[in-house]
């Protein structure tokens, strides 16, 4: 028994930690789409540019995550989160400083680099050091700290902005990556990584043997899609809703923020539903039917302005629930020894998507669309389900070989 109690601490603070530090990544996607109500007349900007600098962002951040996951794998995971948390401080603090738009396109460059990192180092500490009976959950976790930092930062950024202006807002954003650099050092003992394999290539083959699995590509696919949808939400969900209901910029806000927490909530739910199913593909691919369902409800804008809050809190609470097993779904394709790898080239589908979802939806925006918005996000989400089906589909026909037969 009190074995179990230790296993169950070490499991909740390495699950504690590593969600904050995803949380704090989570927080800093959005430190630019959360001031387009600054940004645009300090610097006469359109929704074009401004989508711009969050594609930089991403894109940066998408070159760098697949990247990383090779660090990573090499260098172990603990060091390379450090760095990636390093980064994003700096970032703000630059940004904060932007004189023109160079200089907020060097700001998003930087936050890129620090942003790159984190689902290669988290996935592979979750891995290394939480018991698998408790992986479902702290996946659950990992998704739901993302959440919170995606909530977070819209309120945070904007309350102080509207007050003291944007400058001092990133300068209020800079301080919290510090602070959580600094919580991790304190703890790294509990983040201590596995010893590092210097000849590893995870799977029979070599370093880059992982490219030639089927499923590794169709995860990449599904998080490409997915994000596209995720990055007209982020971006241009707020003033969509404004457009098309007629409501406050603060309930607009209040209704994003609904989403997210809903997702959060979904999350928590998921990873339940994650332990105990063995088909994550069906799971996700019935939460994202919901949820693109419920979008293009929302994009109709034909309903009562009531209508923006609950739709959105519906459509991050199937989004939610989709998570932990997109999670699993990937673990299940990660050949041993290849972790960082794998999760670096998968989720720069992520970032993939959400570089190219605020430059798509800010040219919607800018045509006056706002409906166009939430119908996207629709056709993204059920553009992912094949992916995921596909996914699940790949990894049970390789599940059911022979041992020893070739994949």
């Amino acid at each position: 028994m009190a074995n179990d109690n230790n296993t169950l601490r070490q499991d909740a603070r390495v699950i504690g930690l590593v969600g904050l530090a995803h949380g704090t990544s989570h927080f800093y996607h959005l430190i630019l789409a959360a001031l387009i109500p600054w940004l645009k007349p300090a610097f006469q900007l359109s929704y074009t540019e401004l989508g711009l600098l969050m594609t930089v962002f991403f894109v940066v951040s998408g070159i760098g995550q697949a990247l990383a996951g090779f660090v990573v794998d090499r260098f172990g995971a603990r060091a390379v989160l450090f760095f990636g948390i390093g980064m994003l401080g700096l970032s703000a603090l630059l940004l904060s400083q932007a004189r023109g738009y160079g200089g907020l396109l060097a700001g998003a460059l930087l936050a890129g680099v620090g942003n790159a990192v984190f689902h290669p180092a988290d996935y592979t500490l979750l891995n290394q050091r939480v018991s698998r009976a408790r992986l479902a959950h702290g996946f659950s976790v990992h998704g739901i700290s993302g959440n919170i930092g995606w909530a977070a930062s819209p309120l945070f950024l904007a309350t102080i902005a509207a007050s003291q202006g944007w400058r001092v807002a990133l300068l209020s954003a800079a301080a919290l990556p510090l602070l959580v650099l600094l919580l991790l050092v304190l703890n790294r003992h509990a983040l201590y990584p596995d010893p590092v394999r210097r000849d590893a290539g995870g799977a029979q083959g070599g370093t880059l043997s992982f490219l030639k699995l089927r499923a590794v590509w169709l995860c990449f696919g599904f998080f490409l899609l997915t994000a596209v949808a995720l990055g007209g939400i982020q971006s241009f969900a707020t003033i969509s809703l404004e457009s098309l209901y007629g409501i406050s910029h603060a309930l607009a806000t209040s209704s994003y923020t609904a989403y997210m927490l809903a997702s959060a909530l979904g999350m928590v739910a998921g990873g339940f539903v994650g332990a105990g199913s063995r088909h994550h593909d069906r799971t996700v691919a019935l939460a994202f039917s919901a949820a693109a369902l419920l979008a293009l409800v929302l994009a109709a804008g034909a309903g009562p302005s009531w209508m923006a809050l609950p739709l959105m809190a519906l459509i991050g609470l199937c989004s939610g629930v989709a998570g932990p097993s997109r999670d699993l779904m990937i673990r299940a394709a990660a050949p041993a020894g290849a972790t960082g790898r794998v999760y670096g080239v998968v989720y720069s589908g992520l970032d993939s998507g959400l570089a190219i979802g605020p430059l798509l939806f800010g040219l919607v925006m800018d045509a006056g669309r706002p409906g166009w918005v939430f119908a996207g996000v629709a056709l993204f989400q059920a553009l992912a389900i094949a992916t995921a089906v596909g996914v699940g589909g790949n990894t049970r026909a390789q599940a059911s070989q022979p041992v020893g037969s070739a994949g």
